[in-house]
């Protein structure tokens, strides 16, 4: 069975991830995919826009630990453009057309960084955001120590990473990182709305707003800076109790 899944209609791609089992917890087998369905858009004109969602009652998990565990190796010695994780990442940073996200329940980790990446988020009512990086000794990742406290700002943006808060719907709406809040039912269906109305505008124009809005380059160059660090961490005490803990529990 495909774990993503991609489809297009009428100038839009549709993207979603398939492995509700495990709440659509990233592999690098994943991250690959996604990589290379970001890619065939950015270079198709008929495509106009991209809506990441995701299939059963959760968006994301974050990285699925034990496939996370087996990259580790490469994770700590590869260069990062050849890393899937980062890959992915980097072809969110530079994707120039508009990326909409959809996202019901349970959003973790690398689910929550990637949505920093979308220019347009639309929520179910039941939905809880997590950055657990810091219990896991780790650093964010995906450029979001950056993009974050540009959002929020720096005090609420510490108090996330840092206290273990779970953020929900009218709160995440109320700082400004989603756009809309729908009933799980329906989230789709928004995002599909405000993806066909962004789609039907001139692709040029939307191009270069999109372009000035952020500077990819700053992102890129955030996320390889978090990325190293985060690298040096993976062998840290505190980090690998942390997966050890889970593992056992796994």
């Amino acid at each position: 069975m495909a774990e993503i899944l991609c489809d297009t209609d009428r100038g839009v791609m549709r993207l979603r991830l398939n492995r509700p089992e495990k709440k659509n917890a990233l592999t690098r087998a994943m991250y690959s995919e996604l990589t290379a369905r970001l890619d065939a858009a950015s270079g198709d004109d008929a495509v106009r826009a991209v809506v990441i969602s995701a299939e059963g009652g959760d968006f994301c998990a974050g990285n699925d630990i034990l496939d996370f565990a087996q990259g580790a190796a490469e994770l700590q010695t590869a260069d990062i453009d050849a890393i899937p994780v980062f890959r992915f990442l980097k072809a969110l940073t530079f994707f120039e057309k508009p990326l909409v996200a959809a996202v019901r329940g349970q959003a973790v980790g690398v689910g929550v960084t990637m949505l920093l990446h979308c220019d347009l988020v639309v929520v179910a009512d039941d939905v809880r955001l997590s950055l657990p990086f810091l219990k896991l000794g780790l650093v964010p990742e995906a450029g979001s120590t950056l993009l974050l406290p540009q959002r929020i700002g720096h005090q609420r943006a510490f108090a996330w990473m840092a206290l273990g808060e779970v953020i929900g719907a009218d709160d995440a709406k109320g700082l400004g990182l989603v756009n809309r809040i729908a009933p799980a039912a329906e989230v789709e269906i928004v995002a599909g709305e405000m993806s066909a109305k962004v789609a039907s505008l001139p692709p040029t124009a939307l191009k270069h707003t999109k372009a000035f809005l952020r500077d990819a380059e700053d992102v890129w160059d955030v996320v390889k800076a978090e990325g190293e660090v985060f690298r040096t961490l993976l062998t840290s005490p505190e980090a690998m109790a942390a997966f050890s803990a889970f593992m056992s529990k796994a």
